[in-house]
């Protein structure tokens, strides 16, 4: 005697053994000996064998048409046993009955499961919409297979070129693009993105790199629509000096100017100027939610998307030749002790009489010409003299504070796209990358001056309990990272007992946010807290942190990696195969005359700060990814203990390297068992 039985949805058969009550002993053709209920046994039968049942069965079950066994089943609750003998004869054996048991469990869309071997036909109109569904993913899957051997024959279609970042990135992987991709890859054996490549999806890496962050971040584009630029309706006084900005020659959002009055006197007024949108716009304000929507500058080689749009800032920019609206903090200084005995915050309008350059005067004014150890011939010497003596000071307080110097020992590098004239970069471009190290006077001058007036700031809105936005860092110890809130909370890496960002309106939201609450005080003084725009515990201004510090953290990240796209440019472009890098961890390295980690086959072994040699044996730049080994190792040199904020940069370049896809092409494994037929449906 022979049963055929259902064990975790699927059916086996088997001799039986044995019979008890409730449950049967029955041996697979295995051999293995399986218990199994006896409400779980669904057919007894003699011949033929249990493999011959199944073998005859099955193919049979494929010529039951189920629209006319729909027609035969009974209205009421039926087993399988009776549609075999309605559809085939009165006198259906095992196999018939096998082959109607194996057909009913694979339409459910005909059959409702009710019990075990029980069934029940559906509607007429569920089967009608099950049949149009079944239809419709028959056609999805003819397009999905259309498609991918588009894919494998070099061909990209219009619809998957259409949502190539979405496939790659932010994938819907129920969508026809991205299976047809997956499909594509798995048959053809290629990684996505070089399929995608070969096909044509991708026009060029740097295309690829730019396009994704814009999908990402400007789905819609990153141009401006139409807006009035407001003017500064406050009839402000006209400061008594004349001021001057220190920027790059690329920077059009100059946000921020010094004066320098009284040398000589013995007491000096060091004044720094922010340019003030805060008095032309309001919070609620369509420019207001322009720059809400933005939240900062997108900053990148030869390239930028600006926060607000450039007749906006050009009306408030503090360019050379303007009496400029500005929020202006004055600073009283004992000129020989350096001791600041005051401060005053004024809005006011301020003649700016030069926009002075890093990058035409960081040759010309040095160390030596502000310390009178050489000539000083330039615009400002004295006040700049003044400047750099105060910051040289500034910082050794700061020193003080951190408990240790700062001690950045890597140069930073500038990027410059040549010929490209500010238009936005097709990849192409020829790249130069320079290096400025950093302190050197001019960046010191201005670094200082502005670490001065945000900690003063942050101090004068605790002062007056207006709220602001703060950065603090509560101390240098690994892994404490700056935060932001709106508490005036220390800032051990600054040094400051609090700090906020309030000196960059004009491409930071967070500092356009602090000119409000600053305006306020400088308006209203001890009643500040009830004019200012934010009050305190303002649920506004935790969301306002929360998008920024997101948006922030990612235009950050995509900077870095564009940075790395013309790394890779350049090493290309200049044909150099051998590094001089410094060894880091789990087989990285820093290469020592470009701004470039990657990792190198042999450095794994080596520690820590060790000096070597590598060979570039390969790059990509869809990927970022570069392929290099050691060839030989250098004397060390030694080599100052890395400060926080550059073990912070470390993690970030890291963030910038090989590219991550969302996209999935690994297959589904098969499941194992001794069954001899296919799984039976869910019940319901």
């Amino acid at each position: 005697m022979f049963a055929l039985f259902e064990d975790a949805g699927r059916f086996l058969a088997g001799r039986v053994m044995s019979e008890a009550d409730s449950s049967v002993q029955i041996e697979l053709d295995s051999g293995k000996r399986v218990k199994v209920k006896q409400a779980h046994v669904l057919l007894r039968f003699e011949q033929p064998q249990p493999s011959q049942l199944f073998a005859a069965a099955q193919p049979l079950a494929a010529e039951i048409d189920l629209d006319l066994a729909w027609e035969f089943a009974p209205d009421d609750e039926f087993g399988f046993a009776d549609l075999a003998r309605e559809y085939f004869d009165a006198k259906a054996g095992p196999v018939e009955q096998t082959a109607a048991l194996l057909r009913l469990f694979e339409a459910p869309h005909y059959f409702r499961r009710t019990g075990k071997g029980r069934f029940r036909k559906a509607s007429a109109e569920t089967v009608k919409a099950a049949l149009a569904a079944i239809e419709r993913k028959r056609q999805q899957q003819a397009q999905i297979e259309q498609w991918a051997q588009e894919l494998i024959e070099g061909r990209c279609p219009t619809p998957i070129k259409d949502q190539l970042y979405r496939i790659l990135f932010k994938p819907d992987k129920n969508a026809l693009e991205y299976k047809a991709v997956v499909e594509a890859a798995r048959r053809s054996h290629q990684a996505p993105l070089e399929l995608l490549k070969r096909a044509g999806a991708i026009e060029n890496a740097y295309q690829f790199h730019w396009r994704r962050f814009l999908f990402e971040h400007f789905p819609k584009g990153y141009a401006f629509a139409p807006v009035e630029t407001p003017p500064v309706k406050d009839e402000l006084p006209l400061a008594p000096q004349s001021a001057f900005s220190i920027d790059d020659s690329s920077t059009t959002e100059i946000d921020d100017a010094l004066s320098v009055q009284g040398l000589g006197s013995g007491t000096v007024v060091f004044g720094v100027h922010i340019a003030a949108p805060g008095l032309a716009i309001s919070p609620g304000s369509a420019l207001d939610a322009i720059a809400r929507t933005r939240y900062s500058t997108v900053y990148m080689p030869g390239y930028k998307i600006t926060m607000l749009p450039d007749e906006v800032v050009q009306a408030y920019t503090l360019l050379e030749g303007r009496d400029c609206p500005a929020v202006s903090i004055y600073f009283t200084v004992d000129e020989s002790t350096l001791e600041i005995r005051g401060s005053e915050t004024r809005l006011e309008r301020v003649r700016i009489a030069s926009n002075l350059r890093h990058d035409q005067l960081g040759e010309v004014i040095t160390q030596d010409s502000l310390a009178g150890r050489a000539a000083a011939d330039y615009p400002f010497a004295a006040e700049l003299a003044f400047a750099f003596r105060l910051a040289q000071h500034l910082k050794a307080q700061r020193e003080v504070v951190r408990g240790k110097p700062e001690t950045f020992t890597r140069p930073d590098y500038s990027f410059k796209l040549v010929g490209n004239d500010g238009r936005e970069p097709d990849g192409s471009e020829r790249v130069q990358i320079d290096v400025r190290r950093r302190g050197e006077p001019l960046d010191l001058i201005v670094a200082e001056a502005m670490i001065l007036a945000n900690s003063t700031w942050g101090g004068w809105l605790a002062e007056l309990s207006v709220p602001g936005i703060y950065r603090s860092q509560p101390s240098l110890a690994p892994g404490i990272k700056v935060r932001m809130s709106t508490k005036p909370l220390p800032h051990a890496g600054m040094g400051v007992k609090q700090y906020t960002w309030a000196t960059s309106p004009l491409r930071r939201y967070v500092d356009l946010v602090n000119q409000w609450q600053i305006i306020a005080c400088a308006r209203h003084g001890r009643m500040a807290a009830l004019a200012a725009p934010f009050k305190p515990k303002d649920a506004e201004l935790f969301s306002i942190i929360s998008a920024f510090d997101a948006a922030y953290s990612a235009y950050n990240d995509f900077q870095h990696t564009i940075e790395r796209y013309w790394t890779l440019r350049y090493l290309a472009q200049e044909g150099l195969s051998d590094l001089v890098a410094t060894v880091m961890k789990d087989g990285l390295v820093r290469a020592e005359s470009l701004p470039l980690v990657f990792r190198a086959l042999g450095a794994e072994a080596l520690p820590r700060g060790a000096r070597v040699r590598v060979r570039l044996t390969g790059m990509d730049e869809l990927t970022l990814d570069v392929h290099a080994s050691v060839v030989e190792r250098l004397p060390d040199e030694a080599a100052a203990a890395q400060a926080p904020e550059e073990l912070e940069e470390d993690s970030k370049e890291l963030q910038a390297g090989p590219l991550e896809l969302a996209i999935d092409v690994g297959e589904e494994g098969a499941s194992e068992g001794d069954n001899s037929a296919p799984p039976a449906a869910p019940a319901g």
